[in-house]
């Protein structure tokens, strides 16, 4: 443990209120993990005039309003309550504006709506609601950026309305069973950060669309065993190895009469759509090999359909792909990432922003999002320390890079002509602040009021860095303990795997549960090893081929060291619970190190990996047949006959992200050997239950199970 790190909380604390222990459990489940009140999705006008946001009433009520904030004043413009949603319902879950904010829409329960924000230029009062005729079951309804239309699709079929008259036209319609148009197929929603299928021209006179083909897709089951009366559930789910859906791209013109385009790459060599706009120099999207180790960026000709190359990256792991990239400044500048595996000061390499393939920010600077350009000023969220994550403005053309935002937490933004609207998230809580772009920015602030709880139990960690590598750890501890007093027994508690850091500076709902489970007397340690986003290109790639053994060895090398530096962890009693990859980590964990490990919760943990889905899964093991050992080194599967420790196996059986399937196979697998084992499934439950009484009891079971097994 390097002594120049650590930092204990500044305090004393209070011991924790009993009542406030007892009720803390069903407060996460109905805040829905501390997010329900907090605003968020926000779009900006120019300047910062208007700015729409979603946000509930409250920190426990889950039904979602459309608001908007102009002139100092914050209003709803959409209750779903009072246009028939139920009130425990999800509300209003998106919306789409146009680019000066004027007119908004967003779909509810099937109906599309549109509501305006104001006076329009030289129309009058436009700030009404009103439903708009549509075709039945409407998703994914977006507003062109003139603000004169709106597509949206249903049962598959993309349509437009424009919103003057009425007038209704389908664009596509399926041509096939398993067709869909403008709908964003599984891996690129869960793994290529691209919830979109279609996409407008500036002047809304065209639209770029996804056709997606899911008939080669092996088709799933997801049944609910406690209702055999229900007919079991169909998804199309590509599993590693097998078939991904055939994604093509088409330029659709508004108007009748047009013939559509199709957007020409090699998609045998180049299956994955990656990310796809429409600027105002044309569109540009960027495609990935199915080993996803190429990708290309390209410029797309809206005449013809025929793409230009203009960026073409490789990596001997895989090309990380990383939010908000590729996009182009207003003179047409293309902005993208480098990953560079080593750099001069930093082992684990940096990924650098790049302007026409020259990077422009410096090593170390580690690029997380791009968020925006406004003129040749390109907006990133950033971190130079894995633990914080800034805002930065980059001036693409002299390479100047300029902090934005203030003090420890995770910063993000959302940006336009003139305008930024800062959104924090810190060891004290969430805030909102919106400010100009340029010199003065920092001289007029405002702040979007959040409505989130305060949560029952308030984290205290203390900041470690394990072992030589530096490995980013927080501990907590009870608030009642005394120095010296008692030996506690060890809950470690990580996710550990790639795309999620738990070791950052906010006080997130994940610390809120560990600080629960110390006041009940444990020593809870979370730690972010190597995989885990926000260190580099070869931290994130140190796991490439297998995904747990190096994982395991950094959670035994941040409990040793967190034993070093608080004497009062007893390392013969060490339990681990975690979640999803967590889950599998939990598992791993207690079946390769029971000499350190001595119990564990895992929940929803991909087991065998070959039943996980192929962009994510292939990205870290490639192909099952062609590297059928990655997959059992990184399967917990594999080593069930090792289990000499307690484990709880916990998985949702709706769960159509990780199926149950997993955890049945496990147990399956532990019986088999004759390894004692438990299971707790959960009824109609997701991949992250959310019902109140199964999230509050699930806490409770697993607390009692680590009290038995370990404390």
């Amino acid at each position: 443990m390097d002594p120049r790190d650590p930092t204990d909380p500044a305090e004393p604390a209070e011991p924790a209120d009993p009542s406030a222990l007892a009720a803390f459990p069903r407060q996460l489940a109905r805040t829905r993990r501390f997010t329900l009140g907090a605003p968020r999705d926000f779009a900006l006008s120019p300047g910062g005039e208007r700015v729409l946001f979603l946000r509930s009433r409250g920190g426990a009520d889950p039904a979602c309003c459309l608001w908007l904030r102009e002139g100092g004043a914050e209003r709803v413009l959409a209750d779903p309550v009072r246009l028939g949603a139920p009130p425990d319902g999800p509300g209003i879950a998106a919306y789409s504006a146009d680019a000066h904010c004027r007119t908004a829409v967003f779909a509810l329960g099937g109906q599309l709506w549109a509501t305006g924000t104001g006076p329009g230029p030289g129309s009058g009062p436009t700030d009404t609601l009103r439903p708009l005729t549509a075709a039945e079951a409407v998703t994914e309804p977006r507003i062109d950026p003139t603000g004169q239309r709106v597509a949206y699709v249903a049962r598959g079929a993309l349509h437009v309305v424009e919103l003057a008259d009425g007038a209704a036209r389908v664009l596509a319609a399926p041509d096939g069973p398993e067709v869909t148009y403008g709908l964003a197929e599984y891996v690129a929603g869960e793994s290529m950060h691209r919830p979109y299928g279609f996409w407008w021209a500036p002047d809304g006179r065209r639209l770029l669309a996804a056709r997606v083909d899911c008939s080669a897709v092996r088709r799933w089951w997801i049944a609910d065993p406690a209702h055999p009366e229900r007919e079991p559930r169909a998804i199309r789910y590509p599993a590693a190895g097998t078939a991904n859906a055939d994604v093509s791209l088409h330029i659709l013109p508004v108007a009748g009469g047009g013939a559509r385009t199709e957007v020409r790459w090699d998609r045998h060599a180049f299956e994955y759509l990656a990310s796809a706009v429409w600027d105002a120099h044309g569109p540009l999207l960027s495609v990935q090999s199915r080993d996803q180790r190429t990708l290309r960026v390209l410029a797309a000709d809206p005449g013809t359909g025929a793409t230009a190359v203009l960026h073409e990256q490789r990596d001997p792991a895989w090309v990380e792909l990383v939010p908000g990239a590729p996009l182009r400044t207003a003179a047409g500048a293309l902005v993208h990432v480098l990953d560079e595996r080593q750099g001069p000061d930093d082992r684990d390499g940096t990924r650098r922003l790049a302007v026409d393939g020259e990077p422009v920010t410096p090593h170390g600077l580690q690029i997380r999002e791009l968020l925006g350009t406004v003129g040749e000023d390109v907006y990133v969220a950033a971190g130079d320390e894995p633990t914080e994550q800034h805002v930065w403005r980059c001036d693409a053309r002299r390479g100047a890079v300029e902090r934005v935002s203030e003090g420890p937490g995770v910063h993000t933004a959302r940006t336009a002509d003139g305008a930024l609207l800062l959104v924090s998230h810190t060891e004290d809580g969430r805030r909102c602040t919106l400010a100009g772009t340029g010199p003065d920015r920092a001289q007029e602030r405002t702040a979007i009021r959040s409505y989130e709880a305060e949560p029952l139990v308030v984290p205290r960690p203390m900041w470690l860095r394990a072992g030589p590598r530096g490995i980013r750890t927080a501990l907590l501890l009870p608030s009642w303990h005394t120095p010296g007093e008692r030996k506690l027994p060890v809950l470690m508690s990580p996710y550990g795997g790639p795309a999620m850091q738990l070791v950052r500076r906010v006080r997130g709902w994940w610390f809120c549960v560990a600080q629960w489970f110390a006041e009940h007397g444990f020593a809870v340690l979370v730690a972010d090893g190597r995989g885990t986003p926000g260190r580099g290109p070869g931290w994130e790639k140190a796991v490439h081929g297998d995904t747990l053994t190096a994982v395991i060895e950094d959670q035994v090398a941040a409990l040793h060291a967190a034993a070093g530096h608080c004497r009062d962890l007893d390392p013969t009693r060490v339990g681990i619970r975690g979640w999803s990859f967590g889950g599998t980590l939990a598992a791993a964990a207690v079946l390769r190190r029971p000499d350190v490990f001595h119990a564990a919760v895992s929940g929803a943990a991909p087991s065998d990996q070959r039943l996980y889905d192929t962009h994510w899964r292939e990205r870290f093991l490639g192909l099952p047949e062609e590297n059928p050992e990655a997959y059992a080194r990184s399967s917990p599967l594999t080593d069930a006959a090792s289990l000499t420790r307690p484990l709880l196996l916990v998985h949702g059986l709706a769960d159509d992200n990780v199926a149950a399937a997993h955890t049945l196979r496990m147990s399956a697998a532990l019986l088999a050997a004759g390894r004692p084992h438990r299971v707790l499934p959960l009824s109609g439950a997701g991949h992250r239950p959310y019902d109140e009484t199964t999230v509050a009891r699930l806490l409770t079971h697993e607390l009692e199970f680590l009290r038995e097994t370990c404390g």
